[in-house]
């Protein structure tokens, strides 16, 4: 397995996800780990048709922050994995996880016995 692909694979997704959730949004300044949905400037002058259409923008937003924050933080933790050397190894059973797997999702916390875990 060669862990220095797999690496610049995580690398670019990190990037690519951190770039698609400035879009979208922006990181809570008391917690820059955690990432807030953008909200429209002053929506409350608005009219009320206007304002409910912001406000489910704003709903949209957050449902896109949630789903790309989590597969960042799925991202970091695998870089963090490659840093301690534990890196394709299952969290359920211990066992290698399966190259052809950590090609096609090179975050992968479990081999394909355990995807369900």
């Amino acid at each position: 397995m060669n862990i220095q692909q797999f690496k610049q694979k995580l690398e670019e997704e990190k990037r690519l996800l951190e770039e698609e959730l400035k879009d979208v949004g922006k990181p809570n300044p008391l917690n820059p780990s955690d990432w807030e949905a953008k909200e429209e400037p002053n929506a409350e002058k608005a009219d009320l048709n206007t304002q409910a259409d912001v406000y489910e923008e704003i709903e949209e937003r957050h449902a896109i922050t949630d789903t790309l924050e989590a597969r960042l933080q799925n991202v970091n933790a695998a870089l963090a994995r490659i840093g301690e050397g534990s890196y394709g190894v299952c969290e359920v059973c211990g066992e290698r996880i399966e190259e052809d797997r950590l090609n096609a999702n090179p975050a992968a916390r479990t081999c394909k016995a355990h995807l369900n875990n």
